[in-house]
């Protein structure tokens, strides 16, 4: 009789904090990440309604899944959220900084430095806190992934977005030097750089809007948002262990490097 195949992509075991995962993309990837077998944490910072409701979606599906509310931009806040984790799920092997502020586009007239430093607290200031929350632990056990949810804006310099392409901007580069400074300790430090898939949030953006978009989009049709959730999956596992400071652009064709 023949060994049993190994299930590949396989997160049993280990435990994933998805940020912002209430909703949109971040809700997306905490269904995939469970479905690949890891204890998720699903983080939400106000609406305790829509986030027990994508609690409940995903442990629909079978995952094992516990609610975490937390402003990731806020150190004291994160450290009670981590806490809470350990305590409930086990320790933080995944971390998916996801959660992200509104997005709106402004000429640079616009813009205030309240609000530019809004997109840099969630962008530059969040990953760096969640990092240094998570990686006493994962240097220990010489194993962990961070996965930074970026964004196409950055590699096309879109506008009148400036100000959210600064912050993504920083974020690529944090973690691109994070990628050298923690592969010695087996933690792979990663990015998935979406293009625009309309979940919620974008119910009432115009449709000329979104249409003109599409149409820039070589596979000539809207991304699913599990397909974000996929890559995070891959790149979580134990098949990537030897891709990390890498970009995984989720956007039909748009950017290529």
């Amino acid at each position: 009789m023949s060994a049993a195949r190994p299930s590949c992509f396989s997160l049993e075991g280990r435990v994933a904090l998805v940020t912002g995962s209430s909703t949109g993309l971040g809700k997306a990837t905490a269904i995939c990440l469970g479905r690949a077998g890891a204890k998720v944490a699903v983080n939400y910072a106000h609406d305790s309604r829509r986030a027990e409701a994508a609690l409940a979606e995903i442990r629909a599906t079978g995952a094992a899944a516990e609610l975490f509310r937390a402003d990731v931009t806020h150190e004291a806040e994160i450290d009670t959220m981590f806490s809470a984790i350990e305590a409930e799920l086990g320790h933080v092997d995944i971390v998916v900084i996801n959660a992200t502020p509104a997005q709106p586009l402004k000429t640079i007239e616009e813009y205030d430095w309240d609000f530019c430093q809004r997109m840099l607290d969630f962008f530059v200031k969040s990953p760096y806190l969640l990092a240094r929350r998570a990686l006493p632990g994962m240097k220990a056990r010489q194993h962990g992934r961070l996965i930074n949810v970026t964004s196409e804006v950055f590699h096309l310099g879109v506008a009148p977005f400036s100000a959210y392409v600064a912050a993504k901007g920083g974020q690529t580069g944090w973690s691109r030097s994070m990628c050298h400074e923690l592969a010695p300790f087996g933690i792979t430090v990663n990015m998935i750089a979406p293009g625009w898939i309309p979940v919620e949030r974008h119910a009432n953006d115009p449709q000329a809007d979104k249409e003109a978009y599409r149409a820039t989009v070589p596979m000539g049709r809207w991304g699913r948002p599990e397909e974000v959730g996929w890559a995070a999956v891959y790149l979580a596992s134990n098949e990537a262990g030897f891709v990390t400071g890498q970009t995984i652009a989720v956007n039909g064709g748009r950017t290529c490097w």
